[in-house]
């Protein structure tokens, strides 16, 4: 009888403690909407953003995050990380929005898949993949940033991608999606090759075989992976474009941002992979028989130098990859 009440208590509670944070993101998100009506009204040029647009942005990264926190994809200080990282790419564009849900369901399904293999592998394997913050600003900082020169430069709201009439707020959109097409890519390619790729991976500055787990080593699959990891975030802003955009028979053509995230993806996984080859440390660790990072008496040095770590890599990749692919793009955008 006891453990009946306790069951139920602690559903009562449960149920309890959604109602009181569904009134606190409501309360915050009509507080910050009165707050832009009073800045907009005193300044005279900046537009009020929706409530629902308030509530939408705080309220739906918030449920992603606990989600997260509880199934160990996120550490705390990773989940309070990916909370900001959500609501500013959500308040600025819906677009972004997608990209990035798409780039964090897919590769935490992926992290957790073939995770007994990727164990006799990787000797730094967390079950789940659980992020810290710095891995969430290493892969969404780049984003985060353009995100507000976004709204700075238009405000928040969704747009097509056309230079013509929006040069800077579109070169801005695909720089961001193509930072997050990056660091899908990656996490693809570092996801799938592992556990599908039948051959062994190639180091990606002198093609020499060399043991998975390798910083710069690559694989066929893995570089599949990677474009098709690029493509799925490509493809979530494209559809999110064509729901919530009007008028888009009157600009160039938007077919082109999947292909944009695939090839991100793709370049984004090579440059990750080129970087890691040569300022990241990997040496094979004869007492445990994996690759590490670390330098010991039983390490054998297999290449790169101890510069970076996977994260730095991470973010150097993106923006690279956020700094350059835009000018491509503009040169070979359709009209």
């Amino acid at each position: 009888m006891d453990s009946e009440s306790d069951v139920l208590m602690k559903e009562y509670i449960k149920m309890m403690t959604d109602m009181i944070v569904l009134c606190a993101t409501l309360a915050v998100s009509l507080s910050f909407w009165m707050i832009s009506i009073t800045i907009s009204s005193y300044y005279g040029t900046l537009q009020p953003v929706s409530p629902w647009r308030w509530l939408f942005s705080i309220l739906v990264p918030l449920m992603l995050t606990v989600r997260g926190l509880k199934r160990q994809s996120l550490s705390v200080s990773g989940a309070l990380g990916a909370l900001l990282v959500g609501f500013v790419l959500t308040m600025a564009n819906y677009s972004f929005f997608s990209a990035l849900l798409a780039f964090f369901i897919t590769s935490t399904k992926l992290t957790r898949w073939g995770g007994a293999h990727k164990r006799t592998l990787d000797a730094e394997y967390k079950e789940g993949g659980q992020r810290n913050w710095i891995q969430v600003f290493c892969n969404g900082g780049v984003p985060t940033e353009l995100a507000l020169l976004y709204m700075i430069e238009v405000g928040p709201g969704e747009m097509p991608i056309d230079f013509g009439r929006q040069y800077t707020a579109s070169w801005m959109c695909l720089s961001l999606l193509g930072a997050l097409a990056c660091s899908c890519g990656d996490t693809w390619a570092s996801e799938v090759g592992p556990v599908l790729s039948q051959s062994q991976p190639r180091l990606i500055t002198t093609w020499k075989e060399v043991p998975a787990g390798t910083n710069g080593g690559v694989t066929t699959v893995g570089l599949v992976a990677s474009f098709l990891g690029g493509l799925v975030v490509g493809g979530a802003y494209y559809a999110t474009q064509l729901l919530l955009v009007n008028d888009l028979e009157l600009v160039n053509p938007q077919w082109p941002i999947v292909v944009y995230g695939g090839v991100a993806g793709l370049v984004g996984s090579l440059l990750d992979s080129f970087l890691g080859a040569h300022m990241q440390y990997s040496g094979y660790d004869a007492s445990i028989g994996k690759v590490v990072s670390y330098q010991s008496a039983t390490t054998r040095r297999i290449c790169g130098k101890p510069i970076l770590d996977n994260n730095a890599v991470n973010l150097f990749s993106s923006v690279l990859v956020a700094l350059v692919l835009p000018g491509l793009a503009w040169g070979m955008w359709p009209r």
